[in-house]
């Protein structure tokens, strides 16, 4: 099958941010006095929107963090991407070759509109996304493993969800996908393969994906 339509995660499939990320909200979290490890941050959060960390905790605790925690965690994330942020190897080679094959492709992520800027202008990826191929969960009521995210995506991108693969790399996108109808090929470049069940395809090493697409047609 030919896919009309190539849809990103962006955290861990276009820039290597996982680790950054989970470490600093590991750290944010345990500091508040809800002790997380670099692990639990991973398991409970990873390809989560930043309403399930409140909803986590809460449901946990009975505790609500504080109202500037989204704010003061974004401010300590964004600093560290302008330090350390890195585009996963090979993301490039892919988005070069989707383009010379005229296959339209765009982001679909649950970090917000700004932080996939920031992360985009650091790595050079902005140079692929321009605005209409950017989407938040910001823009839908529900993030993954909800549908919604991918449904919008694939409806401004005028392509029936049937036509559309998604490249993700948490088990809640992969649900999230396939919840919407779409393929999904798991990126286990940090996520064991088991966990990322109802995946199409599973690889690696994104340079794997041109092959991947090429057998598919």
């Amino acid at each position: 099958m030919r896919y009309e339509l190539v849809i990103f995660d962006n955290d861990g499939v276009l820039v290597d941010s996982e680790p950054i990320s989970n470490t600093l909200l590991a750290a944010y979290l345990t500091e508040l006095g809800h002790p997380t490890s670099y692990e639990d941050s991973l398991r409970d959060y990873m390809g989560a929107a930043m309403h399930r960390v409140h909803d986590v905790i809460a449901e946990r605790t009975g505790q609500r963090l504080p109202a500037d925690f989204d704010d003061v965690f974004h401010g300590r994330v964004f600093a560290a991407f302008e330090r350390e942020l890195k585009p996963v190897p090979g993301v490039f080679d892919v988005l070069e070759k989707l383009n010379a094959d005229g296959v339209p492709y765009c982001v679909a992520s649950s970090g917000s509109h700004e932080r996939i800027r920031v992360g985009h202008r650091t790595t050079g990826l902005d140079a692929f996304f321009g605005d209409e191929r950017i989407f938040s969960s910001q823009d839908v009521g529900r993030g993954k493993p909800a549908p919604d995210l991918f449904l919008y995506a694939a409806e401004r991108m005028g392509v029936a969800p049937g036509k559309c693969l998604v490249v993700e790399d948490s088990p809640l996108g992969v649900q999230a996908a396939v919840a919407a109808g779409m393929d999904v090929y798991g990126f286990t470049a940090m996520t064991p393969a088991e966990r990322l069940g109802g995946a199409r395809e599973l690889f690696d090493d994104m340079r794997a994906l041109p092959g991947l697409l090429a057998s598919g047609d």
